[in-house]
């Protein structure tokens, strides 16, 4: 989800598409930082403890 939102952020700011892609790159890459944290710190996240 990180990778998702950098590459829509690059995208947005690099091609001439509407900013809402960048927009949406920017909440999948917080949306995945936050995840990643979640994860790290052992806390299960939608029930689950792994992902697989």
């Amino acid at each position: 989800m990180i990778v998702l939102g950098v590459i829509l952020i690059l995208v947005g700011y690099l091609l001439p598409v509407p900013a809402i892609i960048a927009t949406i790159g920017w909440i999948l890459l917080v949306i995945g930082v936050v995840l990643l944290i979640l994860g790290q710190v052992g806390r299960p996240v939608g029930g689950r403890k792994v992902w697989f």
